[in-house]
């Protein structure tokens, strides 16, 4: 068993190397929850609590109000909204009806929107009253037909749900919506004629889709990804067993991951559900707001991303706040930074450990254990029930210990492919294995390390170099806040290292510092030839540094100068 899967060794005896998973959808948590801890808090939202109970009859609610739309079985709902307790309900409630979720991500430009009404052919769209101007626009160009509006005052405890809608229009934030009767509605208004009486369509959680999720990757037109009830259940239920000290009923979890990211909604949502925990819901990632939560809330559950753990840790006033209630912290999307790592568990006294995951697994594969043998740099070991393996992406032969390929995954907890694109579903699932696009190594104790993206490996002089390695020595600098690492044209070696470096406030270092630095840590072909300074890196919503952004600035650059007229 050890020889093919050294990685169970390094496992805690509290987790089962397989696990069992019921037959059931996602929903069947929120039922067991609200049975068993129906008076305990479920979310908590700016001052406003909901009771499982309360929950569970809103999304009853929503899910008979989509009955009446006409919205079946195997339709797709559309769900733009921050974190704020509407996403949960419409979440729950769509699946109830045998619905498939599109989450969308409310900062989409009406672009961006109108591709992804049109590929996943959704037919309502539930959204926040600042983001309705555009759907309106894009209503006409894709399949939606009926259009849910809210608005974060919508759950506000008295005074704020007054205030809040007098601050917006001070901000010239405030939008008029013009509610159709059988087009437009009002989510306040659907809610409170709705019965709160259990409805439930029967679904197939092994073949049945619960979730559309867009991945964009690293080129092309984003996909959507396929995830059944079974893949989202699995997931939930690997994330419950690594989290082993977690108490039913007792958790607080903050949720700042966006539950349109499917991180957010497995690690956060899904996982809170399943636990009876109560979600500590924050719109927007905001440090100061962060900090409030923390210290007044006291939770003990921040699954985040490391560039949420490095602004806590750097900023000036972390001295003010108790932080002592987190426990456990799952970080994912990026690379995390060993200084980071140890800093937060100083100031917190909880654990953070690196894991890994993609779209197309639900998303966790890997994490590092929590409470027992971590390895820095590492993104830990495979979850339960997770088959993993390194290939050659030439051959796809497995490769040895300590050599770098692709790494593919297989488990119950991978996707059954890309929405209406069999094509593209091909090159990436073979047999069941999914081909992450990711090239990695594990080493004889079966531990994991991603080394980069296959398709972010920039080739300067016939040397092959991954970002992630020069950006961890430049994380190490003490002037270094952020840093992103990318190949841009270069006439003589095809390609050339270029770094991108925010510093930290109150610091300075010049590029030859930092080229001195970088050649006592790296081989020379590695050390970065080119270094903007910049105030703020480009980001997703889960702060995962976006390198193809400066890509793409780069070639925009680059064949501006290209076509320039030479004087």
């Amino acid at each position: 068993m050890y020889d093919k899967k050294p990685w169970l060794k390094y496992y805690p005896g509290e987790v089962p190397h397989t696990l069992e998973y019921p037959d059931v959808t996602l929903t069947h948590f929120l039922k067991q929850s609200a049975t068993d801890y129906g008076d305990r808090n479920a979310i908590y939202f700016m001052g406003k609590s909901l009771t499982y109970q309360q929950l569970l009859d809103a999304s009853y609610r929503f899910a008979h109000a989509l009955k009446k739309m006409g919205v079946k079985k195997g339709d797709r709902v559309s769900i733009m909204l921050p974190n704020c307790p509407q996403s949960v309900i419409a979440y729950y409630g769509a699946l109830l009806i045998g619905a498939i979720v599109v989450q969308t991500n409310p900062l989409y430009m009406e672009r961006e929107l109108e591709y992804q009404m049109n590929d996943s052919g959704a037919t309502v769209i539930v959204c926040l009253d600042l983001v309705y101007p555009k759907v309106q626009k894009v209503m006409d160009k894709t399949p939606l037909q009926k259009v849910i509006v809210t608005g974060i005052k919508d759950y506000l405890p008295f005074p704020k749900n007054i205030l809040y809608p007098l601050v917006q229009k001070k901000k010239g934030e405030s939008v008029s919506v013009n509610y159709q009767e059988g087009k437009v509605y009002a989510w306040k208004n659907i809610l409170e004629q709705e019965s709160a009486d259990p409805i439930e369509e029967q679904v197939d959680p092994a073949e049945d889709l619960a979730l559309l999720q867009y991945t964009g990757g690293t080129t092309g037109t984003p996909k959507g990804v396929m995830l059944t009830h079974r893949n989202l259940v699995a997931n939930v239920i690997q994330s419950k067993a690594w989290f082993y000290r977690a108490k039913k009923g007792e958790e607080r979890i903050l949720a700042v991951l966006p539950f349109f990211h499917v991180y957010g909604m497995t690690v956060v949502m899904n996982f809170s559900v399943l636990l009876a925990g109560c979600m500590i819901l924050v719109p927007r990632f905001d440090v100061d707001m962060i900090f409030k939560a923390i210290d007044k809330l006291k939770p003990t559950i921040f699954p985040g991303a490391p560039t949420m753990y490095v602004a806590l840790i750097n900023h000036p006033d972390i001295k003010k706040y108790d932080m002592s209630s987190i426990e456990a912290c799952l970080s994912g999307s990026a690379p995390l930074p060993l200084e980071v790592q140890e800093k937060f568990e100083e100031l917190t006294g909880g654990r953070l450990v690196e894991g890994y995951g993609l779209s197309e697994t639900s998303p966790v594969t890997h994490a590092n254990p929590i409470w027992e043998r971590r390895v820095n740099g590492s993104i830990g070991v495979p979850w339960p029930d997770t088959e993993v393996k390194i290939v050659d992406p030439a051959t796809g032969e497995d490769v040895p210990p300590g050599e770098t390929g692709e790494l593919a995954v297989k488990g119950p907890q991978v996707m059954k492919g890309y929405w209406n694109k069999p094509e593209e579903t091909d090159v990436v699932l073979k047999d069941g294995w999914f081909l992450t696009g990711d090239m990695s190594y594990m080493d004889e104790d079966g531990y994991f390390y991603i080394v980069d993206r296959k398709k972010d490996m920039i080739i300067a002089g016939g040397f092959n170099i991954y970002p992630r390695e020069v950006e961890e020595v430049l994380y190490t600098h003490p002037a270094v806040l952020e840093a992103a690492v990318v190949g841009v044209p270069d006439e003589y070696r095809g390609e050339t290292v270029k770094a991108f470096i925010v510093l930290k406030e109150g610091q300075h270092v010049s590029e030859k510092e930092l080229d001195e630095f970088c050649r006592k840590n790296l081989a020379a072909f590695k050390v970065p030839r080119l270094y903007e300074f910049r105030d703020e890196l480009p980001k997703s919503m889960v702060g995962k540094i976006l390198r193809r952004v400066l890509v793409e600035e780069e070639m925009k650059k680059h064949q501006q100068k290209e076509t320039r007229p030479s004087s």
